[in-house]
């Protein structure tokens, strides 16, 4: 666990035993601490050992905000709720109905993981509906005197929403300003099916950009304290996306399409990171589930 300020820490998930790939933030406030995106339950024996290092115990934890419900970011919820039943999940309204029955949700993964579901994220349990808070954003929760705007954050998924911290100036933005490792100079943009909403994901960064944050908590990872630099490289690959991948839509044989998407992602990080460090951004997000969520999201424009 690594302290950022006096009332912040992050935890490294350590997901399949590699370092500063998933972070969870955790929030202190005099009702007991939240975790802002708890992670996949693979990852669930990592969340525990770490809060006994703290000194803590779910007994300590108020709850858990969660940005959207993808595996990668909200699938512990359930098994921590079943283990200390006084949790609360904030979730917004479109994704708690997939907490509260995750079946759906789990079967859109399958069809994306196959037979690497549970190695990879391990059990998706069931939230009760008696312990999940419904967001729509433009919120102010107010939990222990710890004060945090929520706003709606589509772009990445359509059940996304991004929390402001007053406290600390901190912005937790869950997948809204994308992937980067250290302070390096590439963001990725996590671009896998099923919704992805490029024009409503330039609104969302202007929206988290209008909060003038301090700093921005990424899940994937850590908290990034040049705000404006960072959202201009997310904004700029963003660009570069939506045009490649309009580009080979309208122009690649079908079969070429995800290839040649995949070459020129890599190149770019190369250039921009070196191999070693652009191995670290593959480790967060398939590449061609990048190239599947933006086939879609031409397709559905076309129709």
């Amino acid at each position: 666990m690594e302290t950022l300020n006096p009332t912040t820490r992050l935890i490294d998930l350590m997901i399949l035993g590699r370092q500063r790939v998933i972070a969870t933030a955790m929030l202190d406030t005099p009702d007991g601490a939240l975790l802002v995106d708890p992670g996949p339950g693979s990852c669930l024996d990592t969340l525990r050992s770490a809060l006994r290092e703290a000194g803590m115990t779910g007994r300590d934890l108020h709850g858990v905000l969660l940005t959207h419900i993808h595996l990668d970011h909200a699938g512990a919820s359930g098994a921590l709720v079943r283990e200390f039943p006084h949790l609360v999940v904030y979730v917004h309204e479109r994704g708690a109905p997939h907490m509260i029955d995750p079946a759906k949700l789990m079967a859109s993964a399958t069809r994306l993981y196959g037979d690497e579901m549970d190695r990879l994220w391990g059990e998706f349990a069931p939230v009760p509906a008696s312990r999940v808070r419904t967001l729509a954003g433009g919120e102010l929760l107010c939990i222990g005197g710890r004060e945090l705007d929520v706003a709606y954050t589509p772009g990445h998924a359509s059940h996304h929403v991004c929390y402001h911290d007053h406290e600390t100036g901190i912005a937790f933005v869950g997948d809204t300003a994308g992937i980067r490792t250290e302070l390096s100079p590439y963001v990725l943009p996590p671009t896998p099916p099923p919704d992805i909403d490029i024009p409503a994901w330039r609104m969302s960064m202007a929206t988290v950009r209008a909060w003038s944050p301090s700093g921005l908590f990424l899940t994937h990872f850590g908290l990034k304290p040049d705000v404006t630099a960072h959202l201009d490289l997310m904004a700029e690959e963003l660009d570069v996306f939506e045009r490649v991948s309009r580009d080979l839509v309208h122009t690649a044989a079908e079969v070429e399409r995800e290839g040649r998407f995949i070459q020129g992602v890599v190149a770019r990080m190369v250039d921009r990171v070196g191999a070693e460090d652009a191995c670290a951004y593959r480790a967060a997000v398939s590449l061609e589930h990048c190239w599947m969520g933006l086939a879609r999201y031409w397709a559905k424009r076309t129709r």
